[in-house]
């Protein structure tokens, strides 16, 4: 059987991304509130008009946060497949991996306020 391309690979490994991604937000409800966060504030952007820079930072807030929380549901459904009985163990894995989450969270939430707390009391 002859291998395939390299481009066709790629082709593949984003169309698995995307199903993955489509799967995250379908079947994740922290993920949809996130979501519903990030359209909101890049509305908010749109109608405050923020500079390139505070564009950058906002995305870059965003992808962090939907991405650790992607890696964070990864993390809970391998561990509730390798052992679906409570497990100390797992349960502290998947503490510390809500931990990075929420670390992420507040530092997006920082960036947001530090962004929009002077366009909103101007």
């Amino acid at each position: 059987m002859p291998k395939e391309s390299f481009l066709v690979n790629r082709i593949k490994s984003v169309g698995f991304a995307l199903k993955g991604a489509w799967l995250l937000v379908r079947t994740e409800a922290s993920i949809k509130i996130q979501v519903v966060i990030a359209i909101v504030v890049t509305i908010a952007g749109f109608y405050f008009e923020i500079s390139s820079t505070e564009w950058i930072l906002q995305i870059f807030a965003i992808a962090l946060v939907l991405g650790i929380e992607g890696l964070n549901t990864a993390v809970e459904k391998i561990s509730d497949y390798v052992q679906p009985e409570f497990d100390v163990k797992i349960g502290f894995i998947k503490d510390i991996s809500a931990g990075a989450v929420m670390l992420v969270s507040i530092a997006s939430a920082i960036i947001g306020l530090i962004i929009y707390i002077p366009k909103i009391f101007q």
